[in-house]
């Protein structure tokens, strides 16, 4: 998953849940983990657990006092945020440029809506409909409330 948001990451939270002391995390890289890494490292020292990444050559725990090692985090934990803002920004530029050229449509409808509406017409229910079509219930409510287009 992306390293965006720790609290969209159920495994991230297990794991800090459940971290014990003297536990040991090692992580790969710094970016691997997440994006916001102050409040996850701090809880995880605070739990007295030591957090080591490997391609930085940085460990943190509650017994280090190490300077260097909290500015080298704070520093790269600001430039994976600034990165992805950036990625953001982009991304968006890009989505409006194509919508004004008539290129970007959205994404591709997945269920065939006029089937759903006949299904409807044909007095099937919205369990049935949603059975047949392999969709949600909430999935026909909203089709169905929405105008043909």
């Amino acid at each position: 998953m992306s390293g965006e948001s720790a609290k969209d990451r159920p495994a991230l939270q297990a794991m800090i849940n459940y971290a014990r002391e003297s536990d040991a995390f090692v992580f790969y890289s710094i970016d691997r983990l997440a994006r916001d890494l102050k409040d996850i490292i701090s809880t995880l020292v605070n739990k007295r657990v030591s957090i080591s990444f490997l391609a930085e050559r940085l460990t943190f725990s509650a017994e280090a006092d190490d300077a260097f090692a909290k500015l080298q985090l704070q520093m790269m934990g600001a430039f994976a945020e600034f990165e992805r803002n950036i990625i953001r920004k982009r991304q968006a530029e890009g989505i409006s440029k194509t919508k004004a050229r008539g290129v970007y449509k959205g994404t591709k409808k997945r269920v065939d809506r006029e089937k759903v509406r006949q299904m409807k017409a044909d007095d099937y229910s919205t369990y049935k409909i949603a059975e047949e079509m392999s969709i949600s219930r909430m999935s026909v409510h909203r089709i169905l409330n929405t105008e043909a287009v």
